[in-house]
Order: C-alpha cells, then structure tokens, then sequence
C-alpha cells in the first residue's frame, strides 16, 4: 500500500492545479473528489515514518503516521470536504486554489516527523491563509490579510530561530516532545503560541477571520489554531503554563464576546475560548486530559465550522452580519436557524451533542489534578459559552427584533454542509465510542453519567436564567453600533509610531550620509588624490607649525611647496625620497600586519 501511495497533504496541494484549469461542475466534482482521494491516501499508510528523505545529514520524515496524527488528519479532511460542499458554488479559482493549499498543509503540517517539514507546511499554512482573508478583495479584508501575514511572519521567524538552535543544541531534526527549558524551546513555544491566539497574541484572529470570505472562514475555523493545539500536544505536554494560558483563554473573550456586535467576530471570540480548554488539556498532560484535549479539537472543528457557516450563509443571504442589522430571519432561512441551533447546542456541551462529550474529559482532568482554580475558570468559561455563542448567535441573528429582511433560504450546497456537521456534531453526542477508539490513549471514560449530565443541565439552566435576568432587568450590554477595541489598538498605535520614528530618523540619516558621504567627502577625496603627495607634503608642513608655531617664514614656506607642486617644480629627489617613504612604511605594514 506504501508503493501507492504519497506523503499527506501532498493531494491536496498538488490538486491546485486541475482546480484552476477546470471548469464548472468538473471543477465542482473535482473539489469534493480531492478530499476524499487524499483521506483514503492517509489512511493507506500504516504506523511508522515513511517517506524519508536525507537532507544535510539529517533525515527529513515526510509522513510520521501514528494515533495523534492520524485522528487530526481524519477532521482535517473530514472539514476540507465539507468546507468545499459548502463553497461549491463559489466561481472564484483564487479562493478555491488557496483553500486547497490551506488544507494540504495543515495536513501536512500533522504528519511532519521532523522540524524542517513542519516549518515548510507551517509557512505554507500561512500563504494559504492570508490568499482566503485577502480574496474578499475589499479595503478591509485586504489590511486584514497584510495583518494577519505580518503577525504570522514573526511567529515563523520565532520557530525558525527556535528550531535552528535547537538542531545545534541536539544534533537532530527530530519533531518530539521538546519542553520548556532552553532558549530554543521558548522560541518554538512562543511560535506555536501566536497560531494558538494566546492572550495578548490573540488580536489577529478576531481581526482577520471576520474580514475573510464567506466561505473562507470556514477554513479558517479549522485549521491553524488546530494545527498549533497538536503540535503543541506533540512537544509541549504536561508543560505547566499551558494550563494558566488555556484558563486565561477560556475567560477572557468573554468579556469580548458579549460586547461585540458582529455575529462573526462573536464566533471569533469563542473559538479562542475553546482553544484554551485544550491548552489546558495538554498543560496537565495526563491520558485523559490529553484525550480531551484531541476529542474536543475534533468537535470544535464541527460546531465552530458549522457556526461560522450558518453565519456567513446570513451573510451571503442578507449581505449584514452586525446583530444590530439582522434578526427575525427565522422565517426567511429556518433550516439555517435549526442547523445554527444545533452548532450553538454543541459549544454549549448540551447532552447529546459532540461538545459534551469532549469537554468533560477536560474537565473531569483538571477536577482529577485537583486544579479547583482552574476547574472553576473553566466552568465560568463554560456558562459564559452558552451566553455568548450558545443564545447570543442564534437569538441576535433569528430571533430578536424583527430587522424586517426578508431573503431566501441558503443555496443547496450550503445547506447540505451544514447538514452533514450538524449530523456528526449529533451522532458523536449520541454515540461518542468511534469517536474514543481515535484517541492516542485509550481511554474507559464514560461522559453519560448521572453525576456528569445533572452538574451540565444546572451549569446550563442557571447560565439560561442569568441571560434571560439580565436581558429583562436591562442590566445586559445592549447590542450597538459600534467598534470595540482589543490589545491590537496597542499595536497599531505602537506600530504607526515606530514607523514615523524609524522614517524620520533613517530618512534623516540618508540626508546625512547623502551631503557628508556623496557630497563632501567624495569631492573632498577627489581633490586630495589629484595632487596626494603635494597635499600628504602640506599636511606634514601644517602638522610642523603645530609645534614649531605658525610663523611668517612657516606660512612663506607651506605657501613655496604648494606652488612647487602645482607647478610640479620639485627635484626629482623629492619624489624618490617620497617614493621611498611610502615603500618603507607600506613593508612595515606588510611585516607587522
């Protein structure tokens, strides 16, 4: 089976290129068929490193394929079919050609058995990304995509320099478990950070995914911050500040998320706080917090997916996306309404919906680790979910006011997408043992016991109760026109005035070197060496008056050997004499140098 087949993601990237040539529902088929080509490839590779390839005298390993990879590389092309029945009717071969490099190299990225791939996929993950930020082609969504690109070269050049240094410490390319420890460790830690949208590394997410196309978005959900939570999970396990950052993350965009009225930038907001109950599944490093940390990587990337799609199909619908713009839609798209609805059940981790079953491995984890702070974190973080994703999304975009749109339901396509994630986000809720046999470890965890089910149904009955207090009390914060600031303000403050002094102190300097250098140095050069040893001779002479004091006979005399010069009217042993000199001290250098 190895003989036919191919490193993974290999498909996906090299599946570009009929992509572009092909044309209507050949490029259509073609776009569903390729996902599926590439999931049978992987799965034809048994355990073990295949594709070895020398390089430098190191060995680059194309295609490490065990259980952490594998379960990713099954959701990774399991979304990259769905993504593209979502986008199918999408006529734009730019978006089509960077969403198929996106997906190969985040594949690719997971099957990486040495650093040197995973730095190739990495930044080829991150040309993919900004293609489908930038292909919306507005004002924005392009700044958004040069942000994005900008922020995501720095974490590149973090892990290049971190992975440099770690192949001189060890001699290896080896992509393991790494710790924290050394200069190169944090620098692969932080370049693993800002794809995971770390706290006050996060800015770029909220501020490109809702910038992206409608369909790109999708793609978005899934894979960058998805593929740092493995490799993170490959090299970082067990590693103790994880679990402070992953409770930092769970909690904040909260705070974010219930102020802000784009629904897609809400979406934005939660998927960093589902990300941080992940970190801090890897930061405990157990069995079971590590199958949670997987298991919820595999739904998140089905509900947030889901959610994104409902939204982006109001979007294309109705062309608005602020809550204060949209609402009542209901009537117009309820199949878009009821598959929302399933994908806000899940974030919440309603019983018998894909969310629960994952994120009460997590849980139970950090309760087990006796992390009471932390659990507790988490447990706000959770009741915050059902607030902000969970009845935020559905209610602001179908229900609410009457915005008095009236449009038609979602395209077929569309709507088969969604379709298919709402099935699985229910069928793994319902019967997560497939789900389970996936995991790295093997695990006996049962989610459905009375103690688990009965603490969820009162975290979520309350959390219901408090929103619907607050909404009738009025102490809720309305949703209003208006443009909420985050830590990137810090940074595009910094950064407009870093550049103003850097241009201002580097064009200075130019003007500097400009008139010293190309201007007076060079014409002061060019008159000296036009006559060097009469102006070498008036040197010496100037240097003399210094100590012998400038008398008349002295200036008579440096006034005489000018003229000579010029007039070149000195004896010839003058100039064998300074012949001689130059030799004597030209050897000197010579011997001595």
């Amino acid at each position: 089976m190895i003989a036919d087949a191919v490193p993974p993601g290999l498909i996906l990237i090299l599946a570009v290129v009929p992509a572009v040539l092909l044309r209507g529902r050949l490029r259509q088929a073609w776009m569903l068929l390729v996902p599926a080509l590439s999931l049978l490839n992987m799965l034809a590779l048994p355990e073990g490193n295949h594709f070895l390839l020398p390089f430098f005298r190191q060995e680059l390993v194309l295609a490490r394929v065990d259980r952490l990879s594998v379960v990713f590389g099954i959701i990774f092309h399991i979304i990259a079919f769905i993504a593209n029945l979502y986008a199918l009717k999408v006529e734009d071969r730019f978006q089509n050609a960077a969403a198929l490099v996106y997906a190969g190299a985040a594949v690719g990225a997971v099957f990486a058995g040495d650093l040197f791939t995973l730095f190739v996929f990495w930044e080829m993950m991150t040309l993919g990304a900004t293609f489908l930020i930038m292909a919306r082609r507005t004002e924005k969504s392009m700044a958004a995509g040069f942000r994005y690109f900008m922020v995501h070269v720095v974490s590149g050049l973090c892990l290049l320099g971190g992975i440099l240094l770690q192949v001189q410490n060890t001699g290896t390319v080896a992509f393991g478990y790494i710790g924290l420890g050394t200069l190169s460790s944090w620098l692969i830690f932080i370049g693993f950070g800002v794809n995971s949208a770390w706290p006050l590394l996060h800015f770029w997410l909220p501020d490109a995914y809702p910038e992206s196309t409608v369909t790109g978005a999708v793609f978005l959900s899934a894979f960058t911050t998805k593929t740092a939570v493995y490799v993170l999970a490959r090299t970082f396990p067990g590693t103790e500040a994880l679990i402070w950052i992953g409770a930092a993350m769970t909690v904040f965009p909260i705070f974010f998320a219930v102020i802000e009225n784009n629904l897609r930038r809400v979406l934005s907001y939660s998927l960093i706080n589902q990300v941080g109950f992940m970190m801090v599944g890897i930061g405990i490093g157990t069995e079971l917090s590590l199958n949670g940390t997987v298991s919820h990587a595999f739904s998140h990337i089905l509900y947030k997916a889901l959610l994104f799609m409902s939204m982006g199909a109001v979007l294309h619908q109705t062309g608005k996306i602020n809550a204060t713009d949209v609402g009542g839609l209901y009537r117009s798209m309820p199949w878009t309404c009821t598959f929302c609805i399933v994908g806000a059940a899940s974030i919440s981790a309603f019983p018998l919906f894909s969310g629960f079953v994952s994120k009460s491995m997590v849980m139970e984890a950090a309760a087990l680790g006796d992390l009471r702070l932390v659990w507790f974190l988490m447990l706000f973080a959770s009741a915050g979910v059902l607030h902000h994703a969970g009845i935020k999304i559905p209610f602001c975009a179908f229900f609410s006011h009457d915005s008095g749109i009236r449009c038609r339901e979602a395209p077929l396509p569309m709507l088969l997408a969604m379709g298919l994630a709402a099935a699985l986000c229910i069928g793994i809720g319902v019967y997560p043992q497939p789900l389970y046999g996936l995991l790295p470890f093997p695990t006996d965890f049962q989610p459905y016991t009375a103690g688990h089910v009965i603490s969820q149904a009162q975290l979520l009955l309350f959390a219901a109760l408090a929103f619907a207090l607050m909404l009738l009390s009025g102490t809720h914060p309305p949703e209003i026109r208006a443009i909420n600031l985050d830590v990137d303000v810090l940074t595009r403050m910094g950064g407009r005035a870093f550049y103003r002094l850097a241009d201002r102190s580097l064009n200075a300097l130019n003007a500097w070197a400009d008139e010293v250098v190309a201007h007076r140095l060079v014409r002061r050069l060019a008159e000296f060496f036009r006559m060097p040893s009469c102006n070498l001779q008036r040197v010496g002479f100037r240097a003399l008056a210094l100590f012998v004091g400038n008398h008349q006979w002295m200036r008579e005399r440096i006034s005489l050997e000018a003229s000579r010069c010029e007039h070149g009217m000195h004896p010839i042993g003058v100039g064998v004499l300074r012949a001689v000199v130059l030799l004597t001290i030209l050897t000197i250098l010579v011997i001595f140098w």
